[in-house]
């Protein structure tokens, strides 16, 4: 009797493990370090009441609460950042044009590579997802750490193909301050229309 019930654990756990990575596997997610349901909280949705919009030149936008302020970035990008002492950059958002070889496929290859071409160091990506959905289209995002001379930060990067166009929001805070800032940037860029 007693050896029939640990059969039927064992059995029962490894159905369930089964089951998680066929879930895991078939999401077009994938989450590393330790970090599970990643993209979760992206649920296309309007900006809350109050929130202003940024537009690009080419007509992607995306919300941002009050308190946050526009930064002279490149042309045709729109920039916000909420800005702490010093100037310091506490919360940053960006929305630009696709403007290279970037594809939903080798996104999660070619947005690290970007930034290591920008000087950033010890780029590591946290998790990755090619089934990204927003509100008029799909994207494909990752969320890594990196250090500039300035600080080290963590970002929410996605590329999003919509009908008209294909941009890249971005979403980004100093390490330190990523867990204050996390359910502000998830939510302008649950927001984002390319």
């Amino acid at each position: 009797m007693r050896r029939t019930r640990v059969t039927v654990g064992v059995i029962g756990l490894a159905v369930v493990a089964v089951a998680l990575i066929v879930t895991i596997g078939g999401s077009g997610s994938s989450a590393r370090g330790g970090v599970s349901g990643s993209f979760d909280w992206l649920r296309p949705a309007t900006p809350p009441t109050g929130w202003k919009v940024a537009h690009t030149s080419g007509g992607a936008t995306f919300g941002y609460p009050p308190g946050w302020r526009p930064i002279k970035t490149d042309a045709g990008t729109a920039s916000v950042a909420l800005l702490g002492a010093g100037g310091r950059i506490d919360g940053y958002l960006n929305a630009t044009p696709e403007q290279g070889t970037e594809t939903l496929a080798n996104w999660s290859r070619f947005r690290p590579q970007h930034n290591r071409g920008e000087g950033a160091r010890d780029e590591r990506v946290i998790a990755s997802t090619t089934d990204a959905r927003f509100s008029s289209g799909r994207g494909s995002c990752v969320i890594d750490d990196y250090t500039t001379s300035k600080a080290t930060y963590r970002e929410i990067a996605c590329l999003v193909t919509g009908p008209r166009s294909t941009a890249v929001v971005i979403a980004a805070a100093p390490v330190q301050l990523w867990d204050a800032q996390a359910p502000i940037l998830e939510r302008a860029v649950s927001s984002f229309v390319p």
